[in-house]
């Protein structure tokens, strides 16, 4: 029988454009969260700022970020805007533990005016963390029913998906779009779903980000929700 995972869903204090201060606030809530998995929120890294230049996988900013993950044995899955392979940008998200940093994935449904910066992503993703198997999306993916479903269907190979995982974004006039999202989605796949919200303010017009980060359970009850400020880690256990 598998151990439980534990995850922390991280929304900490963040600043437009200032990698080093946001990988120091990253670094942070790793050490902080006693997590297997960290999850913060869309485009943590940079801020939510479309002029952002795309942060790479090597870029040496990280190393506070890939030390903390050494020292706690964590993975952590941070947003920010990344490049293709055709030289197109993504809002993606980075895998990061203490040998690095990858992009394990591309956000594939653009919402607002994403279209007019970034590509979508080539495809859905499944991560397998200690035999729990984490579906993978940001912000507008978990309003896209597809989007959870073709995730889902990745496990048609017996491995279930035991998980769906997101960094979000919403204003806080929105903050229900994301929990009805969590709903609908454990209504029609009977998963976990976790959501690291972006809390405090950024570029985009979310001046007041939602905050509320938090855990639903496979039938659909709210497990624990964060508060609305920044500067929490919410630590939840996911367990058979």
């Amino acid at each position: 029988m598998r151990a439980p995972l534990v995850l922390g869903l991280a929304q900490p204090l963040l600043t437009s454009f200032d990698v080093v201060a946001n990988v120091a606030a990253h670094a942070a809530a790793v050490r902080s969260a006693g997590a297997r998995v960290v999850v913060f929120p869309e485009m943590s890294l940079t801020g939510y700022e479309f002029t952002a230049p795309p942060l790479a996988p090597h870029d040496p900013r990280l190393a506070p970020l890939v030390e903390a993950c050494a020292a706690t044995g964590a993975l952590a899955l941070a947003g920010a805007p990344v490049a293709g392979d055709d030289g197109r940008r993504h809002v993606g998200m980075l895998a990061v533990d203490g040998t690095g940093a990858r992009v394990v994935y591309r956000k594939q449904y653009l919402g607002g005016a994403e279209p007019e910066h970034y590509a979508p992503g080539p495809g859905p993703v499944v991560l397998d963390v200690d035999g729990w198997r984490l579906g993978l999306a940001i912000c507008k993916d978990t309003g896209v029913p597809q989007h959870a479903a073709d995730t889902v269907s990745l496990g048609a190979d017996g491995r279930r998906v035991d998980a769906y995982v997101a960094g979000v974004l919403e204003t806080a006039e929105d903050a229900e779009v994301q929990p009805g999202r969590a709903r609908r989605i454990t209504a029609a796949h009977s998963v976990w779903v976790a959501l690291a919200s972006y809390a405090g303010s950024t570029g985009g017009g979310f001046d007041v980000a939602a905050g509320g980060s938090g855990l639903w359970s496979p039938d659909g009850e709210p497990v624990a929700r964060a508060g609305t400020e920044p500067g929490e880690v919410l630590v939840v256990t996911l367990a058979d």
